[in-house]
């Protein structure tokens, strides 16, 4: 379909709303992530009936991969992410999103909203319980221990991510402040770094699958480098407290959001 019919299938004010939807998105990614589930229920409900699951998803990638793009540069110019976490996340981030991609076309799309309930209240929950988590940095891994630890969960939310995609960046950094011991600032510098990835890696293989509209997605994406930027500068000035409890906030907000969406579906 030409670029110029894809947004003539849309109104006005859908096109204003799903611009709001990113810049918001972008903010919420930056901080703790999970720009996603403001974003892709957005898109879900605004792109014709008939709009296939990979196009929705495709098309939510190409706004998260530049937001995510521009607020990992602006952390990783104040805070240097650490190599032994970095590079196996990272590659093996990547690796799981284009295998988790090629897999998203088998989900029935009411089933996305209800899946991703589930995870987030679950991490939510888990948050709560632990009240004094992720406020001091302290790695409890070292060597092989910490770089098994750093790919594995690379591999399984790189997955997760590709065949779903919202609230990745919570889930990666609920993982490192859980299970290597960082704090919400620093595990948030290299959840940005992975997530990249694996917008990047999922796109590619959406795009040769031409599910994408890229004219919506590239306009949504200016917003969202917008939010992503304003939201990373504020995070790294107020620092892992305030990270925190944006986290409880936005997992609790969007919880309420897709539980009501859920019930809809199935009602």
């Amino acid at each position: 379909m030409p670029l110029t019919d894809q947004l003539l299938e849309l109104s006005v004010l859908t096109i204003v709303l799903l611009i709001g939807a990113a810049f918001v998105a972008g903010w919420v990614d930056a901080v703790v992530g999970g720009g996603g589930l403001i974003q892709l229920p957005a898109l879900l409900t605004a792109l014709p009936a008939d709009t296939s699951t990979s196009t929705v998803l495709g098309t939510n990638k190409i706004a998260s991969a530049a937001g995510t793009a521009v607020s990992s540069w602006t952390y990783v110019r104040r805070i240097t992410p650490i190599a032994a976490t970095a590079i196996p996340l990272v590659l093996c981030a990547l690796a799981g999103s284009a295998l988790g991609a090629g897999l998203a076309t088998f989900v029935p799309k009411p089933w996305l909203s209800p899946i991703v309930l589930v995870a987030l209240i679950a991490v939510g929950l888990y948050t709560v319980l632990r009240p004094a988590m992720g406020l001091v940095h302290e790695p409890r891994h070292r060597g092989r221990a910490h770089v098994l630890r750093s790919g594995g969960i690379g591999a399984v939310i790189g997955v997760y991510d590709g065949v779903l995609g919202p609230g990745t960046g919570s889930f990666f950094i609920i993982a490192m402040v859980a299970l290597l011991g960082y704090g919400f600032l620093e595990a948030s510098v290299h959840a940005k770094l992975a997530n990249l990835t694996t917008n990047i890696g999922a796109l590619l293989v959406f795009g040769l699958q031409g599910e994408v509209w890229w004219l919506l997605g590239g306009i949504m994406a200016v917003a969202n480098v917008l939010g992503g930027f304003l939201g990373a500068r504020l995070a790294i000035r107020l620092g892992s407290r305030f990270v925190r409890i944006v986290f409880l906030i936005v997992t609790g907000a969007l919880a309420v959001r897709l539980a009501a969406d859920s019930v809809a579906l199935f009602t």
